[in-house]
């Protein structure tokens, strides 16, 4: 009997899914897609897909059974317009949308034609009545995706051949985009899930994968995803035109994560020092959490240098970084008269501990310290940016807080203070310096209840601060000879205190402290008849001195309004004094004080802990007065707009503080100067702080302080003897638009360039566990909707005004009067220029003066540095690729100096 041939139709579409027809035959479309002198034809759909009256032979009817597909029962496929079933030619097609989903293949193009005997799959575009493609192909296996022009995939042996492909392959650390290999074929074989072979292909980072500013052409390679690109005869090619940059055979290494590799070095030349290339090295990553890099320059007159830095971190616990280095610089050749040698080093330790880490203690290090000269004299560009460096610090410390009632919160700090200008090259050093302190205690309430009146308000704390303090020279920094003026001691405080309100509008305090110093070293001194000197001696061993003192204040808050009407613009004004008077006693501590008689017979007091770190016993009595008046002046003024309900506040002076002191103790000169301080913004968004300091005395021929008082001798009330001014203010393009400067978002506020226009980017780029810039920072200017700039160039400039006077000694002196400023204009929406400069209005002189030049080339980034004049007079030039994949393609150049 013959089989009924709709009968067999049916039963495959229950197999197989459901089968959509569609009448509209002129929708087909042959797919003349062929990559050039390719011998294998894509298989055509035959005109008559639609024709269902194509007879069948009943007499023609094979007896054998047939192998049966293995894809059928597997397979998931789809489409729009329509799904259509060849018996005849064992095929089915999909056509417009199409997707096929088999095991971890996910296949997705315009038109698929699928042969379900041969388990093969062909994919390729559609091409409407104009003759232009769309619904490329998308195909995924794995992790792994190819955007071609068309495919042809087989299920079984799982090799394809590929046309036109486009695929990223990321290496380091970061997200697919920018920084990773874009890798393109005309024609590509996939012999298996790991190699691919490549014939006429183009590497680039661009963003561009079509028409990419530049690209690297392989003419055949070997791809191993994730791994590695083997290619034989590359060059570059830089908007399609050749470059001489070539190699015979090129290695392309694109293992995810870190990797062992060589750091690429820099070449130049230096008059004095000969030919010499830097930051050449190796870079390791020693395990998931640590990595180390070794780096070095060398010069051909014998200088060199070495650097090595290691960065870890775990995630949750703690991070930080590690860089050693250091210089031998040889200036001239051996013989000459300008021949020297000088050896310079820094050592740069971060360490953070993650607040998850432990809730009770914490550890953190910052530490740089080196040779004074070191940035200065350094010969390596990435120091260029730190050569105005005036000190180094450094800080370790351990914390641990003890929550048990009461808390105690103990420290201990390991600090380095070092100035690299001053001549004696000095450096303080506290190893170390612990801390304790404990929480405040009132014992005479409950812990929560609330305090009220004289007693329950008295409360009382303890802290301890013990350190070892060394002052010594750079000379002797590391040697034995640093540790000879050493001073090590101890405080322990107890300060008391309380406060209450008198008179319901008077704030009264009474405070206490005392205080119990310990001393390991202590002084003897003697007269020496014979030498006739001071000797002073020296002893080692503990002792100790106490000293306590007392004090109490009183205060109050005073408010005066005017009102004006609200007719007015300015509706009212609002002055707030805060006058307060305190009065502290110190007695005299003359039992810590011994004697000696000198050459002349007179007695002369000294106490033997003069040397103490927290300062020495005070030998005369102390008592006197404070008087403190603060004001705070503000406005209230119409608002422009006449919808706002409420006026503005404006701050006239957001500060003015008047402070003097009277010694009731001194036999003469008992009142003190008087200091004054004050801060306003009348300007909108230029806050300016000035400060001054009258003296009511008279002084002499000599600029003595004698005990007349200035008015009395034929002048004001009080002389000027100091003052100091000083604004810092931002200006930007948006301040003077219509609508007035807006906030900066986030991405804006991050803008490397805005931020900190010399910030010289290393030319490796943050070398960090294989990070490169981020996507942001290298797409910059790429995808962002650049406006055509026209008449307006964004722009912002900072200025910074100082101006102080000095007239202690009636020279009428002033002593700094410098402006500073700095900025960065944006000349079009790839081009930024970026300065940064002060002149000195007393000396006549401009300081150190920077220009910043960088313009984004897409793929590329440019930088320009430049000093024209003044001791750090030099240029500095670097082009090169911004994705760290290709780092260590670039050119730089820089001054001979």
């Amino acid at each position: 009997m013959q089989p009924n041939k709709h009968l067999l139709l049916f039963l495959f579409v229950l197999l197989c899914g459901t089968v959509t027809l569609s009448a509209q035959e002129d929708l087909i479309r042959p797919l003349p897609i062929k990559a050039s002198k390719d011998t294998i034809t894509a298989p055509l759909l035959p005109p008559n897909i639609l024709n269902d009256s194509i007879k069948t032979d009943s007499v023609a009817t094979d007896t054998v059974p047939k192998k049966q597909p293995l894809l059928l029962d597997k397979i998931k496929y789809k489409a729009k317009d329509y799904v259509k079933l060849s018996q005849k030619d064992n095929k089915i097609y999909l056509y417009d949308e199409a997707e096929i989903h088999y095991q971890d293949t996910e296949l997705k193009a315009g038109v698929i034609v699928m042969d379900y005997v041969k388990n093969e799959v062909y994919a390729g575009r559609m091409k409407d009545s104009l003759g232009n493609y769309s619904q490329l192909p998308f195909f995924k296996q794995g992790d792994q995706e190819v955007r071609p022009d068309s495919i042809r995939f087989n299920f079984d042996t799982q090799k394809a051949l590929i046309w036109n492909s486009r695929t990223e392959q990321q290496a380091g650390l970061g997200q697919l985009g920018s920084d990773a290999m874009k890798v393109y074929a005309e024609k590509t074989k996939k012999e298996n899930d790991s190699v691919y072979f490549l014939n006429e292909g183009k590497l680039t980072t661009s963003n561009d994968t079509v028409n990419p500013d530049y690209y690297i052409r392989v003419r055949k390679a070997k791809f191993v995803p994730k791994k590695k690109i083997i290619a034989g005869y590359s060059n570059m090619y830089i908007m399609d035109v050749p470059t001489p940059v070539a190699l015979p055979f090129a290695y392309f290494p694109l293992t995810t994560g870190r990797v062992a590799g060589i750091l690429f070095p820099t070449f130049g030349n230096d008059p004095r020092r000969g030919y010499f290339i830097q930051n050449g090295g190796y870079y390791l990553p020693i395990s998931d959490y640590v990595d180390l890099s070794i780096t070095g320059d060398y010069y051909t007159n014998g200088s060199y240098g070495l650097q090595g830095s290691s960065v870890y971190t775990k995630r949750y616990k703690f991070k930080g970084n590690i860089n050693i280095s250091y210089e031998n610089l040889v200036t001239s050749q051996k013989g000459f008269d300008d021949y020297s040698r000088t050896s310079n080093y820094n050592i740069r330790i971060s360490h953070s501990q993650d607040s998850k880490a432990s809730p009770n203690s914490r550890f953190s290090a910052s530490v740089n310290l080196g040779s004074s000269q070191y940035y200065t004299n350094s010969l390596n560009q990435v120091n260029r940016n730190n050569s105005q460096t005036n000190t180094f610090a450094s800080s370790i410390s351990y914390s641990k807080t003890f929550p048990a009632y009461p808390s105690v919160n103990t420290s201990l700090t390991l600090s380095h203070t070092q100035n690299t200008r001053s001549e004696e090259r000095t450096i303080n050093m506290s190893l170390p310096n612990f801390q304790a302190s404990m929480e405040r205690i009132y014992p005479f309430v409950k812990r929560d209840e609330i305090k009220k009146g004289v007693f329950e308000n008295i409360n009382f704390q303890y802290d301890v601060n013990a350190q070892n303090s060394i002052t010594t020279t750079e000379e002797n920094f590391f040697k034995s000879g640093m540790f000879d003026d050493a001073k090590i001691g101890a405080r322990h405080r107890i300060p008391i205190a309380t406060n209450f309100k008198l008179a319901k509008y008077l704030s009264v305090s009474l405070s206490g402290n005392y205080e119990d110093i310990w001393s390991m070293k202590t002084v003897r001194r003697q007269y020496d008849a014979e030498l006739e000197e001071v000797v002073t001696d020296t002893i080692s061993g503990f002792d100790r001195f106490n000293r306590y003192s007392f004090g109490t204040s009183i205060g109050t808050t005073m408010y005066g309004t005017w009102n004006r009407g609200e007719d007015k613009k300015i509706q009212a004004l609002r002055h707030v004094m805060r006058p307060s008077i305190s009065y502290s006693y110190t007695p005299s501590f003359e039992q810590f004080y011994e004697s000696y008689t000198d050459g002349d017979g007179e007695e002369v007091q000294y106490t033997p802990f003069e040397t103490s770190i927290y300062g020495r016993p005070s030998l005369n009595k102390g008592s006197s007065l404070s008087f403190s008046l603060q004001n705070s002046l503000e406005a209230k003024v119409r608002d422009k707009d006449s919808t706002a309900t409420e006026p503005k506040k404006v701050k006239i002076l957001s500060n003015l503080s008047f402070s003097a002191s009277y010694n009731l103790e001194a036999d003469s000169l008992k009142l003190s100067p008087v200091s004054m301080s004050g801060a306003t913004e009348i300007i909108k968004n230029v806050p300016i702080n000035f400060a001054a300091t009258f003296d009511p005395y008279a002084i002499d021929n000599n600029g003595r302080r004698i005990n007349t008082l200035n008015i009395k001798n034929g002048g004001g009330i009080a002389r000027l003897t100091s003052a100091r001014i000083n604004t810092s203010f931002s200006l930007n393009s948006e301040m003077f638009q219509k609508g007035g400067a807006k906030e900066k978002s986030d991405e804006e506020k991050q803008s490397d360039f805005s931020d900190n226009p010399f910030a010289m980017d290393d030319v490796r780029g943050d070398r960090a566990f294989g990070r490169g810039q981020t996507g942001r920072q290298q797409s910059k200017g790429n995808t962002q909707d650049n406006p055509i700039y026209n008449n307006k160039l964004p722009w912002d400039a900072r200025f910074t005004y100082v101006a102080s006077y000095n007239n202690s000694n009636r020279q009428s002196e002033i002593t700094n009067h410098s402006l500073m400023f700095s900025g960065n204009i944006q000349l079009s929406p790839k081009w930024e220029v970026g300065f940064n400069s002060g002149y000195d209005l007393k000396n006549k002189g401009f300081a150190d003066t920077r220009f910043a030049f960088k313009r984004d080339l897409g793929s590329f980034r440019l930088s320009f540095d430049w000093t024209p004049f003044g001791r750090y007079e030099r240029w500095y030039f670097f082009i090169g690729i911004k994705s760290s994949l290709l780092s260590d393609i670039k050119w730089e150049n820089r001054s001979q100096r």
